[in-house]
């Protein structure tokens, strides 16, 4: 039996290019790009008390990794925010959700890779959940993936594509092995970030993060290490071995769907603080900055 993990979701209604669906009949054509092979962008969104967190940030990301996709036709930003304010108002959506917001390449003329046969403009998908943050607030525990990241030269982690088959095989590792996410390595063996989020580790009451080298910026990562620098806290990028993050005083991962979530073990290796004094203090300035800095739903 299907069961939703969140059974207010069962009735929520979909925009598929401006038009609203009910959940079962929201679909795409199987001639559309993002079934064709995964080529479309995508952004999370959370919702705040009647206010879109880093709205422009996110827009400002999709419409940049469309333009390296070299996608014909993007949606202006204001389009867009009309489709998601639209969607929300639709849904009575103002607090404790989540938009999943995707731009394909749109429908093809025949199956195949290249964008030529793409003739009917993009395809924009505002899915809007009710979902509150998707962690235990009180920690998680992860391991290694085997599963490396790409190296720019290959796929540069810059563009926020859908083509998630390495997040996805190293999420089921995580799966397989009864933890919430997995730890992604770069090429060279250092530290990336998790299946799903940015991650911090804390040495001496310094936070440090991977370079954004084979991970993504991450908007929340953004955050903190602004946070830091606002609120002279140490807060620094460096390259990460594993054995420097087993033995870290501190573990945290970041990201929109989960925001900051302390980390208690790695590959069964236990963090000294389950949730650290450093940890604590960021996950409050950032409370108040989701506070300070979202755009409201007129």
């Amino acid at each position: 039996m299907i069961k939703l993990p969140d059974s207010r979701n069962e009735n929520i209604l979909v925009n598929i290019n401006g038009e609203l669906y009910p959940r079962d009949e929201a679909k795409v054509s199987v001639f559309d790009s993002v079934v064709q092979g995964g080529d479309a962008v995508w952004e999370g969104l959370r919702i705040y008390n009647r206010k879109v967190f880093m709205l422009e940030e996110h827009l400002d990301r999709m419409q940049a990794s469309a333009k390296a996709m070299a996608f014909d036709t993007v949606p202006s930003k204001e389009e867009i925010k009309n489709e998601i304010f639209k969607t929300l108002k639709a849904n009575n959506m103002y607090d404790e959700c989540h938009i999943r917001l995707t731009l394909t390449r749109g429908k093809k003329v025949t199956s195949g890779m290249s964008p030529h046969f793409n003739q009917y403009g993009p395809t924009l998908i505002v899915l809007a959940e009710w979902k509150k943050p998707v962690y235990d607030n009180e920690g998680i525990r992860l391991i290694t993936s085997s599963i490396r990241r790409n190296p720019p030269q290959c796929v540069d982690s810059k563009i926020h594509h859908n083509n998630l088959i390495n997040n996805i095989l190293a999420k089921i590792e995580a799966n397989l092995a009864g933890v919430e996410d997995a730890v992604m390595l770069d090429i060279e063996g250092f530290v990336s970030e998790t299946n799903a989020t940015n991650i911090f580790i804390v040495k001496n009451g310094v936070a440090y993060t991977p370079f954004a080298d084979s991970c993504l910026p991450g908007i929340t990562r953004g955050n903190i290490l602004r946070i830091g620098e606002e609120n002279n806290l140490p807060v620094k990028e460096k390259r990460i071995s594993i054995s420097e993050m087993y033995s870290a005083d501190e573990v945290f991962v970041t990201g929109t769907m989960g925001e900051i979530t302390p980390v208690l073990e790695i590959d069964g290796r236990k963090i000294d603080s389950k949730k650290g004094t450093l940890t604590t203090k960021i996950q409050g300035l950032y409370s108040e900055l989701v506070k300070q800095e979202a755009v409201t739903i007129p």
